[in-house]
């Protein structure tokens, strides 16, 4: 039976592993929160992440709304938007899903988060992503 930790690696490497931006925070902490990844990797990976009931995407798409709503979290924003294409989750479901964010937390935290997924999916060659309207 896998460790939590490797557990929540394992999950993470189904996402596309911890991806550049995500080690380099994970890096960052050695001197001062050695422990602080670990834990990261263990809970939000090892035993949340990695549940049954809800699949990777649909998690990821989660995280977002939740990260859009506490605003200032650009980094995690990033890293996640990466996750979400990692599990399979299309570009046009991540527009849909800041859109989504609007009413709940406002224009300026969601075109923030709509400016770092543009980043995202224009490093991965994957814009324009299609409107849904005509108007």
């Amino acid at each position: 039976m896998p460790t939590r930790y490797e557990r929540g690696r394992a999950r993470q490497a189904e996402l596309g592993g911890a991806g550049e931006l995500r080690q380099r925070v994970y890096d960052s902490l050695a001197d001062i929160a050695p422990d602080l990844p670990r834990l990261a990797v263990e809970f939000a990976y090892g035993d949340i992440h990695a549940r049954p009931g809800l699949d990777a995407g649909r998690r990821e798409l989660v995280i977002l709304g939740v990260l859009i709503g506490l605003g200032g979290q650009e980094a995690q924003i990033e890293a996640h938007v990466g996750s979400a294409l990692g599990a399979g989750v299309q570009p046009l479901e991540i527009v849909e899903t800041i859109t989504q964010a609007v009413p709940y937390a406002g224009f300026p935290r969601a075109l923030a988060a709509m400016s770092i997924a543009r980043q995202v999916l224009d490093a991965r060659g994957l814009l324009p992503v299609p409107s849904l309207t005509k108007e």
